[in-house]
């Protein structure tokens, strides 16, 4: 007989850390969009991983890389070559366009090797004097929550309790250029500038158009690296391969992650030019699973996907629509404040509604409707199903969408 769903739940609590508050549903399986839990209901989803299953889960010609290769080769370390490593960086600076990759696992550890490469790139290349680099970020930020990442945060929930923190570091508003610029010209000591072309964990917080050209244009007329953090943005999420295209923009160093996998394993990487990317030696930085075989031969695949299913287009399409439904339901409602977002990265801001309800009861209702959405910063629902949606499953899970905040009333 098979266990309830309360049984798995509550081994979590019992042996897992509290680092997470899932909304309480059990996964077992999932195919394409959809997910369906112990209990075989099935949900759409609309989170997808965070952007981590841009190609729907267990694609079938992303599993056959997995199973192929890791039936002859899963790891070697970085102490030999392996027949798969170069193939990879081949396929994926030819994709980008850059020089040079530095592959990772997670996206954290991308925004952590970009950091790195900006600062020593910095003191060898810009002569920056020892230990004076400076690595500017913007309010909102989310790139993970190693030491780094939660130094460059000014989210109490990411850094409170867990300092001193990593020196080096400023944050000013985002969807700001006067504050760039300002920090810009009052410091000749910046490496560079990081933040995410359009943010994530803030709510899907899209910035005035022409921001990213004005801030590739400050970047270099002041000589500051500018390091893209896509790795939720990234991989057709906006509609476009990287979401620094919809202004035709290209950093100095991009950071890809999540769907580089298309959700099968971790796997990031970290793209620069050469007199970037040679300013790090051997013995200066790695990683035991960075670039394995099974992680190269995953993303090669999951890329190509991308690419021969134009998932990018899809993505354009799709997202037009679910604004549009979401505009429409606005104006049977007083509950939303807000639809906002580009391509299949959306959200929708919830208002205070009966006893002190909020989005997260919200999520809780749309999982009863068969959608799986998750909150942020209280009052924000991310939406970002796999980009292999349809219209008609898109209008579906639109249906359900408003059948559920039309009951909330």
């Amino acid at each position: 007989m098979k266990a309830e769903a309360s049984y798995y739940i509550e081994l979590e609590h019992h042996y897992g850390a509290h680092n997470y508050h899932p909304i309480p549903v059990v996964i077992e399986k999932a195919a394409g969009i959809h997910v369906w839990d112990t209990d075989g209901n099935r949900y759409f989803d609309f989170l997808s991983a965070y952007s981590a299953v841009n190609q729907g889960h267990c694609h079938p010609q992303i599993l056959k890389a997995l199973i192929d290769q890791s039936q002859k080769l899963t790891l070697t370390s970085r102490a030999f070559h392996n027949n798969l490593l170069g193939e990879y960086e081949k396929y994926i600076c030819n994709y980008f366009e850059y020089d040079k990759v530095l592959p990772m696992n997670t996206g954290v550890e991308g925004g952590e090797t970009a950091i790195k490469l900006a600062r020593r790139w910095g003191y060898h290349v810009k002569g920056i004097p020892d230990n004076k680099a400076e690595i500017i970020f913007v309010e909102g930020n989310f790139w993970g929550r190693t030491m780094a990442a939660i130094s460059s945060s000014n989210d109490p929930s990411s850094y409170a309790g867990f300092g001193p923190f990593m020196p080096g570091f400023k944050l000013i508003p985002y969807n700001n250029i006067a504050a760039l610029e300002a920090v810009f010209a009052s410091n000749p000591n910046i490496a560079a500038f990081m933040f995410e072309p359009i943010q994530g964990e803030a709510g899907v917080v899209v910035p005035d158009e022409g921001y990213l050209k004005k801030v590739r244009a400050l970047c270099t007329q002041y000589n500051v690296l500018m390091i893209a953090d896509e790795v939720q943005t990234g991989l057709c999420r906006t509609g476009k391969l990287l979401a620094c295209d919809h202004e035709q923009v290209k950093p100095d160093i991009l950071i890809l992650g999540k769907a580089l996998s298309g959700g099968l394993l971790p796997v990031s990487a970290v793209l620069a030019s050469d007199e970037i990317m040679l300013t790090i030696q051997p013995g200066e930085h790695g990683s035991t699973y960075g670039g394995n075989p099974l992680a190269c031969a995953v993303a090669m695949a999951a890329l190509e996907v991308l690419k021969v299913e134009k998932l990018g287009e899809n993505a354009e399409k799709m997202g037009e629509i679910f604004r549009y439904r979401m505009q429409q339901l606005m104006q049977k409602t007083d509950l939303i404040a807000t639809v906002r977002g580009k391509g299949l990265l959306n959200a929708i801001v919830i208002k205070p509604f009966g006893n002190n309800k909020s989005a997260w009861d919200v999520c809780l209702k749309l999982k009863e409707h068969g959608v799986l959405a998750k909150q942020t910063h209280g009052d924000i629902i991310r939406f970002a199903p796999p980009l292999v949606i349809n219209e008609a499953q898109m209008h579906e899970a639109c249906d359900s969408i408003e059948q559920t905040i039309l009951n909330l009333h």
